[in-house]
């Protein structure tokens, strides 16, 4: 059961993966720098200022954020859920 759970996980967290693909292509069309050496550093400073940006440029969070928020949570409760089960 745990083993599924892992597997499931996956998903989400590829899709998370996505989504912080598409951000971080996002900030640099909009000449923002990005460390693509410490990128798993610096992943939530980047995901703060795509939100800030799409808030400031439309009066809307921009729907990458979300994406990569739900993803990535839902990917933590599955693998939290195989280790309880486990």
């Amino acid at each position: 059961m745990n083993n599924i759970l892992f597997l499931c996980a996956l998903g989400p967290a590829l899709w998370g993966i996505v989504s912080s693909i598409f951000m971080v292509s996002f900030l640099t069309e909009r000449k923002i720098p990005i460390n693509f050496i410490f990128l798993k550093l610096y992943l939530f400073k980047y995901v703060s200022q795509y939100r800030e940006i799409t808030l400031r440029e439309t009066g809307r969070v921009g729907p990458w954020f979300y994406s990569f928020i739900i993803s990535m949570n839902l990917a933590l409760v599955l693998v939290i859920a195989g280790i309880l089960i486990r």
